[in-house]
């Protein structure tokens, strides 16, 4: 039934969002609502398809396809912000993901794999790597943070600022760098033997063929694409109309709505006792977001004359590294308790609220 109703909404939503955008010119705060509610149901339609597709592949190349689907959306609409020039509201939507996945996700995960199963083991070998190159990727924002400080620079920062350039090399150095380091982790990860004292769930097998999945993942993606710039052309007006902060949607609304699948698959793993898979997909999407989208959108930022450089706001720097730490402390074990999942889901909470009465 929810499926049913994920699917009605990404076709529905969809063809109202373009109507109203294109040939209706209705009100924009309204249109902003639809936009945001057909994205949701297409991050769902996008996760389940993606699932299908790596249901035959094993938990891990099948985690690695749905986290980096799933941060598809997020990308699409970093991508289009850049367009606009809304640079600090893409560093909020870095911000969002890592912590939303490392925080949110995660917490929920364990929250509720934890009620039904009780203690619950996974291959914390894996979860180690991920922990890892997410303390590099902190690394990687605090470095840029503390130089932009010391040298009068900061998220204002421009090509006529004398300290730009040097600024806008080292965003460059360091993102080459997270680059490589994902690659490199990701082939290691792919590689390397499975750990055989790891309990997965019951397999089931996928819903539909491979041809289908992909035709529905692509179709989705088309639709994403589409909704996002109807999105963010919106995003101004409604946020005038409904008195929240760019800032707040940016690091809270925005990454949920188009982060979506990894939600709404990692608990679902969860609840079913597919640990590694969960855990691939939430801890693996922020890895991914910090390794990988992050850099690409600076590239991406550079190619279309609206640089984005790694300087994050000390709020940001700090939620990612309170983050990083409280939940690799929590994961580093190998089990894990629907206590620890109500602790990461109390942090997040704590995070929004500071983000929500923050005026940047």
């Amino acid at each position: 039934m929810v499926k049913q109703i994920a699917y009605g909404i990404s076709v529905a939503g969809t063809l109202a969002a373009i109507a109203m955008r294109f040939v209706l010119h209705a009100d924009e705060t309204l249109t902003f609502g639809v936009a945001a509610l057909a994205i949701l149901g297409l991050a769902y339609t996008l996760g389940h398809a993606t699932e299908q597709l790596g249901a035959a592949a094993g938990p891990r190349i099948g985690g690695i396809m749905n986290a980096t689907v799933g941060n598809v959306g997020e990308i699409i609409i970093a991508g289009f912000l850049i367009l606009d020039g809304k640079i600090a509201i893409v560093h909020a939507s870095i911000t969002g993901s890592i912590i939303g996945n490392l925080l949110l996700v995660l917490g929920a995960s364990l929250l509720f794999g934890g009620l039904r199963n009780g203690v619950q083991r996974y291959d914390a070998q894996v979860t180690g790597m991920n922990a890892a190159s997410l303390i590099l990727a902190t690394i990687g924002l605090i470095i840029p943070a503390t130089f932009a400080f010391l040298v009068g620079g900061g998220e204002g920062t421009g090509p006529g600022d004398p300290a730009f350039f040097s600024i806008e090399a080292l965003t460059l150095g360091v993102a080459v760098l997270l680059l490589l380091t994902y690659a490199a982790q990701t082939w290691f990860f792919l590689r390397s033997p499975e750990s055989p004292a790891v309990e997965h769930g019951q397999e089931e097998p996928p819903e539909w063929g491979w041809r289908l999945a992909l035709g529905v993942l692509l179709a989705s993606a088309a639709a994403l694409t589409v909704t996002s710039e109807v999105l963010v052309h919106t995003l101004e007006p409604a946020v005038a109309s409904l008195g929240i902060s760019e800032f707040f949607i940016g690091i809270i609304l925005i990454p949920i709505i188009g982060n979506l699948a990894e939600h709404v698959v990692g608990v679902t793993l969860a609840w079913k006792n597919k640990m590694d898979f969960s855990l691939i997909t939430s801890i693996g999407s922020a890895t991914q977001i910090a390794l990988f989208a992050a850099p690409v959108l600076v590239f991406f930022g550079l190619l279309v004359g609206n640089p984005v450089t790694l300087v994050f706001s000390p709020l940001e720097v700090v939620s990612v590294a309170g983050g990083v730490f409280i939940a690799a402390y929590i994961a580093l074990d190998g089990r894990s308790n629907w206590v620890e999942g109500l602790q990461l889901v109390s942090v997040y909470l704590i995070v929004a609220i500071a983000f929500f009465f923050l005026t940047p």
